[in-house]
């Protein structure tokens, strides 16, 4: 293990597209629009890149709709109306998760979560989810006064955690997670399986690792 991998007391991670492939749900979620709009189901295909965007790039994807149109903020309530009709039905944790988690948990690493999602989707996933309900913080995109990519989310998460940020790494699979990590004194690890934002490859973002499954992080940090 590298030096600059040791003493690591805790890891937060993102939520969509890092611990949870919520894809199926959120374009799910995006097609109820587009029927009430007239028009066909786009495939699964056509949202899963840009589901780290929220509800801007679900409506852009499925509406051509921008968050300057006037009807914006009614048709952001009507998709996150019906995500939450569909919330959790197909949704699953990323291959690995699971396993991660107790891995890290048996090692004595604290985790927890930290997400732009807002706490009224956030919570009830992770009381439906028996792995995310394990973690130690639960940070979301409405609880401090910022979002990522502001640091002050994982700073939150850090001072819950009771770690201090150069001894917490963050995962995620946006640029805009390695932009908070960087600004929280912390190393960001790129979740190359992730969503990604449509791009084919993290290394623009200057990550300090990535990996290409949950499982990887456990070599990164010498506890396979």
């Amino acid at each position: 293990m590298p030096a600059a991998w040791s003493g690591v007391r805790a890891v937060l991670f993102d939520l969509d597209g890092t611990l949870l492939d919520s894809a199926p749900d959120l374009g799910a979620a995006a097609n109820v629009l587009r029927r009430s709009a007239g028009l066909e189901d786009l495939p699964l295909s056509a949202y899963r890149p840009y589901v780290g965007t929220g509800a801007r790039g679900m409506l852009r994807i499925a509406l051509g709709l921008q968050p300057d149109a006037a009807d914006f903020d009614a048709h952001r309530e009507a998709f996150f109306q019906a995500y939450e009709a569909v919330l959790m039905q197909h949704s699953v944790l990323f291959a690995g998760v699971p396993q991660l988690v107790q891995q890290l948990e048996q090692q004595g690493i604290c985790w927890g979560i930290v997400t732009n999602k807002s706490e009224r989707f956030t919570h009830p996933i992770a009381l439906q989810q028996a792995t995310l309900a394990r973690a130690g913080a639960l940070v979301c995109g409405d609880t401090t006064a910022h979002a990522k990519p502001h640091p002050a989310p994982l700073l939150h998460a850090c001072e819950r955690l009771g770690v201090a940020p150069e001894q917490a790494i963050y995962v995620g699979d946006d640029e805009r997670d390695m932009q908070a990590a960087r600004a929280a004194g912390m190393r960001g690890v790129a979740a190359d399986y992730g969503y990604l934002g449509g791009v084919e490859s993290t290394d623009a973002w200057n990550p300090d690792a990535a990996i290409k499954n949950p499982l990887e992080l456990l070599n990164l940090l010498g506890l396979d």
